[in-house]
């Protein structure tokens, strides 16, 4: 049937890929060029569809190409496109393998790959026809891989190889047609030629990318030089007696087709398991665990390299790793323990967890996983990472692969528990900034114990335990300051020393930045660094590096808060004196008292201010200091002589009068 120019086509094509749903002409202007539609595009669009109505008159009584809200749609009843067949034996395959039906799985997908008939959308000149032809080119590849693994399934091996060939040829790169390969080609008794798609693909790896084989072709070579009888896959079955078979959509999309045996012994309720290459007896749906839970056994190691000169809160060590070894205080075969900590920033609240966890790392030998969830971890703009990102970097740590890991969260949460239950695993969610993130990357129960680090104290899960981390006494924030610069140059000068660690207020982030700087300096004087972080002589614009050092943790810390509470703090930090009283700290701010009360609470929320006895507020040297600095400069100069100018009047009228009057 005659179509037209290539554009006539791309308006056909545009409606066709829509299945039915209206098109704009702003949308069809679009589609056709871009950002780069010419003048009279709509009319243009208008003569494309009249004329597709007089060559498609013959398909329907009514016309084909109908008119929707000043835009135009290509009903479904009028035709059935290869795409959407495609589509309906693609899902009808996946239901067929869901069910036990291998066999009407593999003929379904044999149909669907049938409908391709050279390349999709050939002979469309259009901006999204580019993108649609690699999306539908990736959508046959993963149909021809999930033929395959319905092939090996079935103990079909041969079968499986030229398809798989095939895909090699046009995607060198894609690693798990190469996994299913070697498979195929070593149940057809081609061992060598299976070694030779690993060589091969590392050679193309390091040549093309500098990268190595990932983990499921390094595996799978590993077991077919060691003939691992666990690769022998199913006979192909008798006809009149076949065996019920797993579900080949459980081995293409789920878990890796080489993966090992599970590495913890079956539950009393699992079938016994046969010899290699043999098919279990049949069952009932529930009796054994899914296919997936059983083979996603990796053992991450992902806990960072722990501090070497670990300081002081060896009580509070000893008392977090007994809560979470199995036994302890905190955990129970019912539920998933939680530990959390919170404190001010610069307090050390991810060096303890990290800590902690290689005092129990023996402790949970199934792995140890570490998530940055904090803000920046997320998209790069500042935002916190999204929780069901996070599941998917957790399911691939534990050896779920790519393939296998489902499109949604839900889905993803109920996989990680499902996979997660009964192991001992230990999950360090650092930087938490709701409790709704913590609940939905939990672990199951039975075995996997959580510790999270949080700037607040999170009111969830209920079960959780928290922890302040309070800064370090005098005596460990010199051990510490003593490790990074040296005994003796403490030794020599004990009294500057004792004051530089007043100055940092016992925050072992501000004692490392200060011991890396002093270390890098070893002709300065303990004392002359002091006057130089006490002094307010030098130019705003040239901090000597001790003051940059200290602040740098605070200008990430900053970025977090709301206008109206990094404002409050610069301006806290203005006036003299250790604490302010609610009136004082109102007075500066230039609020009634209740709402600088409910301002100061929520800086106390997240540690930034402390409550101390009759009220009273008080900022961390380093925070006081690091915002204090900043307040001329984001605040203006004028706002900052106000801001002095209420509080010294608060202390004028508070101040008792000659007479006993005030």
């Amino acid at each position: 049937m005659p179509l037209g120019s290539p554009q006539q086509r791309a308006v056909l094509t545009a409606l066709l890929l829509h299945e039915g749903a209206a098109l704009t002409m702003d949308r069809l202007v679009a589609a056709l060029w871009g950002d780069l539609a010419p003048p009279g595009a709509g009319a243009t669009i208008r003569t494309y569809v009249s004329r597709l109505r007089r060559a498609l008159a013959g398909c329907g009584p009514a016309p084909v190409i109908t008119s929707v809200g000043g835009g135009y749609a290509l009903p479904a009843a009028s035709g059935t496109s290869d795409l959407a067949e495609f589509e309906r034996l693609l899902r009808a395959a996946r239901d067929a393998g869901s069910a036990g039906d291998p066999a009407t799985e593999v003929e379904r997908l044999g149909a669907a790959l049938a409908l391709w008939k050279g390349t999709p959308l050939a002979g469309v000149r259009a901006e999204y026809a580019e993108h649609e032809r690699i999306r539908l080119g990736q959508r046959r590849l993963t149909a021809v891989e999930e033929c395959a693994a319905a092939l090996l399934a079935v103990g079909r091996p041969a079968e499986a190889v030229p398809l798989l060939a095939s895909v090699v040829v046009e995607e060198p790169l894609r690693e798990q047609t190469r996994v299913l390969l070697m498979l195929a080609l070593y149940r057809s008794g081609r061992q060598a030629e299976a070694l030779g798609v690993y060589q091969e693909a590392r050679q193309l790896l390091a040549d093309e990318l500098g990268l190595e084989p990932g983990p499921q072709l390094r595996r799978t070579q590993r077991r077919i030089l060691a003939s691992d009888p666990t690769l022998e896959g199913p006979h192909r079955p008798h006809p009149a007696a076949a065996p019920r078979t797993p579900s080949p959509s459980d081995r293409a999309r789920r878990p890796d087709p080489a993966d090992p045996a599970p590495a913890h012994p079956p539950t009393a309720a699992a079938p016994a398991a046969g010899p290699p290459g043999t098919h279990p007896p049949a069952t009932p749906a529930a009796a054994p665990a899914p296919p997936l839970a059983a083979r996603a056994t990796l053992r991450p190691r992902q806990l960072p390299p722990d501090l070497r000169q670990f300081t002081g809160r060896s009580a509070l060590v000893r008392e977090m790793a007994e809560a979470l070894r199995p036994g302890g205080s905190a955990t129970s075969a019912a539920f998933v323990p939680v530990l959390g900590l919170t404190g001010p920033p610069g307090v050390g609240k991810t060096a303890l967890a990290v800590h902690v966890g290689h005092t129990v790392v023996a402790d949970f030998p199934d792995g140890q996983l570490f998530v940055d969830m904090g803000p920046g971890a997320g998209d790069g703009t500042g935002a916190p990472a999204v929780p069901a990102e996070v599941l998917g970097c957790l399911l691939r740590a534990v050896g779920v692969p790519d393939e296998a890991v489902p499109a949604s969260g839900a889905e993803r949460a109920a996989l990680w528990r499902s996979v997660t239950t009964g192991r001992r695993l230990l999950l360090v969610l650092d930087g938490v900034t709701a409790a709704g993130h913590v609940q939905d990357v939990l672990p199951g129960p039975g075995g996997p114990a959580v510790l999270v680090t949080a700037c607040r104290r999170l009111f969830g899960p209920a079960h959780a335990r928290w922890t302040t981390v309070d800064v370090l006494s005098a005596d460990d924030a010199l051990a510490l300051l003593a490790t990074l610069v040296g005994t003796e140059r403490i030794a020599a000068e004990l009294r500057a020393a004792r004051g530089l660690v007043d100055l940092t207020a016992g925050l072992p982030h501000a004692l490392h930045a200060l011991g890396a700087r002093l270390a890098s300096q070893p002709w300065r004087s303990l004392a002359t660094a002091r006057e130089r972080l006490t002094g307010r002589a030098h130019a705003a614009d040239v901090e000597p590096g001790e003051c940059v050092a200290l602040a740098d943790r605070y200008d990430s810390v900053f970025r977090t808060l709301l206008p109206v509470q990094a404002r409050a703090l610069r301006l806290l930090a203005l006036p003299d004196g250790p604490d302010l009283s609610l009136g004082a700290a109102a007075a500066a701010l230039g609020l009634p008292p209740a709402e600088a009360e409910a301002l100061l609470e929520s800086l106390a929320d997240v540690h930034l201010v402390e409550v101390g006895d009759g009220g009273r507020y008080r900022l961390l040297h380093p925070l006081r200091a690091y915002a204090g600095s900043r307040a001329p400069h984001d605040e203006g100069r004028a706002a900052c002589a106000a801001a002095l100018a209420r509080f010294g009047a608060f202390h004028v009228a508070e101040r008792p009068r000659p007479g006993g009057r005030s």
